[in-house]
């Protein structure tokens, strides 16, 4: 009969062992209410049934529900109590922890590590120390959370210590101890310890190469690399980021062709390594050889590309990782918005936007402020005074985002309103803020209230004036005429004028024809900034609008001497969520014929309203035919040509240019507004033109 009932026994411990194994898979896995319905459904639970349910519910972060089956046991085992413990302790519930750990009815030493363990864990290192001394019994284990307690707390001496003091040290206290020791610097004690080690495992190796590596002894880090017995993906990905974190990127290329297994944290250390050294295009070849990415790794080559200042290839980026579905961290979503604001994609910008507000990023001031600085240099100014208006406790810098928007847009009272509006409520005005005033100033020839807001900075504001004030004001004064109160401002600035203040003035020059000055300025700016091709240019200008077509050879002699390069006139137009880039006559674009269609169109529209080509803007004495075919393929009117073709009605058409607006082109736009019924909108190096019914808002003020 005995024999009988054994089988019986047996089979029946089989099925118990069995349910508690898949409650705990499940719980694993995260179904924790598959793992609660099999365990509801078991006809005779055990104390291991419970302790398996209830660690289930730990695990799955649901500690309330936890505590009540802990409550509903029939029957507790000191596992039971210290499984509670423990649980309390993983959800970082610390005070929870230490009320049952006082109430329990016995303890061993599982319970006491546990409870130093939770201390640790919370940096309370105080307490964890406390009781540490006070547990009645010590395995090498809670000798090894409390060593592991003083190296997270940097405390490398009570560290060692502590370490000396211990009966056992198995090879996890060892390894914490060199952790110690490299996190210190104290490599050569780091060393010793690693020596001395009866058996090293692979995080023994990896943590001391990781301490080389850190402390920028990466040569000796490799040594220790070559002879070690058994690497894994952190030993590699370790050493291969020692290379690239010193910038021996040669280097790191060649480990991470050699490495037999490429993790995720290798490659995103690979596409970073490669963008900093200016290799985009083998960062892009890694990026696309990865079968797995994650969120750093879609940053990563965000960042290479956005060093690299390819805009276009973040935005072609951006928009794949919408159609893959793939959620952009906070960092990648601003770096995203900036590239829209420089590049003025405002169909981008609003989809980051609207990432920003499903995210709840939005409700941050710093985020607001790229948002209201994306849409002012996309040119929707309403857009960014609705951001702006929506934040009822403003910083400085969206008060001079606004400000600063407001004056690039030609809008001074504006910009003035503005300014009052934030004095009034108490945030007083920095440097950055009377920057943005005086360029309103400048922008909408406003002398008069130039000379107060600059008087009035220091006497009324506190702000001292600095150069770029001083800039703002020659600017101002050389653009309305008086050339010659501007020159006397420079010599009379407190601080050498910089190359931005000699810059204003030789722009104020080239507008009012004033050569004498003009040269004076150029020679300046050509001690500060020789590399500068813009100085050059705008003295060649000068010279061209005179037909001084001598000096304009000379200087550029001059220019290909030192090997000073003009940087070519490009502009650029979003359509369908694409940006399209032109220079002059681009050939290269797909429809170049239907755009050379329409500009033909609008010549004869052009003609009909009276426009004539001013050929003083080109700077080649070359006969009046070539300087009109030459004006006709100026980048902003082949970007305005496409837009009409392209755009629907009633949109604007936006245009970006990485140089000042020529004069010729200025006039042509404006007449392209009033011949075709459409509003464009030009930002070109210095400001925004808004062109609409043959007028722009700069008044021809520019």
């Amino acid at each position: 009969m005995q024999f009988l009932l054994n089988p019986h026994r047996t089979y029946c411990s089989s099925i118990a062992i069995s349910a508690n194994y898949k409650i705990s898979r499940f719980s694993r896995l995260g179904q924790i209410e598959n793992a609660r319905t099999l365990f509801d459904e078991l006809p005779n639970k055990t104390i291991v049934s419970w302790n398996s349910i209830i660690a289930g519910y730990f695990q799955n972060r649901q500690p309330v529900k936890a505590r009540q089956l802990f409550d509903s046991m029939p029957e507790r085992s000191l596992i039971s109590w210290n499984n509670l413990v423990s649980g309390y302790v993983k959800n970082g519930m610390i005070n929870e922890a230490r009320k049952v750990f006082d109430i329990m009815p016995e303890r061993n030493v599982v319970s006491w590590t546990a409870m130093v363990r939770g201390y640790v864990q919370e940096g309370i290192m105080s307490e964890a120390e406390r009781l540490f001394w006070r547990m009645p019994k010590r395995n090498v284990v809670s000798w090894t959370v409390m060593l592991g307690g003083f190296i997270r707390d940097c405390r490398v001496d009570d560290a060692r210590r502590l370490y000396d003091m211990m009966p056992e040290k198995d090879v996890v206290a060892r390894t914490n101890m060199i952790l110690g020791f490299c996190q210190a610097g104290q490599l050569k004690e780091a060393r010793e310890i690693f020596d001395e080690m009866p058996k090293k495992n692979v995080f023994s190796w990896t943590t001391m190469i990781s301490g080389y590596v850190h402390n920028n002894k990466v040569d000796i880090a490799r040594k220790l690399f070559e002879v070690m017995p058994g690497k894994n993906e952190v030993s590699w990905t370790a050493m291969l980021m020692g290379y690239t974190q010193c910038g021996r990127i040669q280097d790191a290329w060649e480990l991470f062709q050699a490495m037999p297994v490429k993790s995720v944290i290798a490659c995103n250390a690979m596409i970073l390594g490669l963008g900093q050294n200016g290799e985009a295009k083998k960062a892009r070849d890694v990026f696309d050889q990865m079968r797995e990415k994650d969120d750093a790794t879609w940053s990563a080559m965000i960042k290479v590309y956005e060093r690299k200042g390819s805009v276009l290839k973040v935005i072609d980026l951006f928009s794949l990782m919408q159609s893959e579905g793939v959620r952009l961290n906070f960092p990648s979503l601003i770096s995203v918005l900036s590239v829209c604001a420089s590049l003025a994609s405002l169909d981008h910008g609003r989809q980051v936007h609207a990432q920003l507000v499903k995210h709840q990023f939005d409700f941050d001031v710093y985020v607001a402020s790229v948002l209201i600085t994306m849409y002012i240099k996309c040119g929707d100014l309403m857009k960014a005074k609705q951001v702006f208006d929506r934040f009822p406790s403003k910083d400085i810098v969206m008060w001079n985002s606004v400000i600063t928007g407001y004056a690039q847009h030609g809008l001074g009272e504006e910009a003035f309103q503005v300014f009052h509006e934030m004095f009034s409520s108490g945030v007083m005005p920095d440097d950055v803020t009377f920057v943005g005033v005086l360029s309103a100033c400048s922008y909408t020839g406003k002398v008069k209230e130039g000379r107060t807001f600059f008087e009035s900075m220091k006497s009324k504001y506190l702000v001292e004036p600095k150069t770029a004030h001083y800039a703002c004001m020659v600017d101002l004064l050389g653009r309305a005429g008086q050339v010659s109160e501007a020159m006397k401002l420079i010599e009379s600035m407190p601080t050498e004028p910089d190359a931005i203040v000699w810059g204003s003035l030789l722009g104020a020059c080239r507008i009012h024809s004033k050569l004498d000055l003009a040269e004076v300025a150029a020679k300046k700016l050509v001690l500060l900034e020789p590399k500068n091709a813009g100085h050059y240019i705008l003295l060649s200008n000068i010279y061209a609008s005179q037909g001084r077509w001598r000096n304009v050879a000379e200087i550029r002699k001059k220019m290909k001497a030192i090997q000073v390069t003009k940087p070519p006139g490009c502009s650029w137009v979003e359509v369908e969520k694409k940006v399209h880039m032109f220079t002059g006559a681009s050939v290269s674009h797909p429809e170049h014929a239907v755009i050379m269609q329409m500009l033909e169109k609008l010549g004869g529209l052009l003609r009909e309203a009276g426009y004539c080509p001013d050929g003083s803007f080109v700077l080649h004495d070359v006969d009046d035919e070539e300087k009109v075919h030459s004006l006709r393929y100026h980048s902003e009117k082949m970007a305005v040509a496409y837009g009409l073709l392209k755009l629907p009605e009633g949109m604007p058409i936006r245009v970006m240019k990485n140089l000042r607006v020529c004069g010729d082109c200025h006039s042509a736009i404006k007449l392209i507004s009033k011949v075709t019924g459409r509003e464009i909108i030009l930002r070109d190096a210095n400001r925004f033109h808004h062109f609409k019914d043959g007028l722009c808002s700069c008044r021809d003020y520019w």
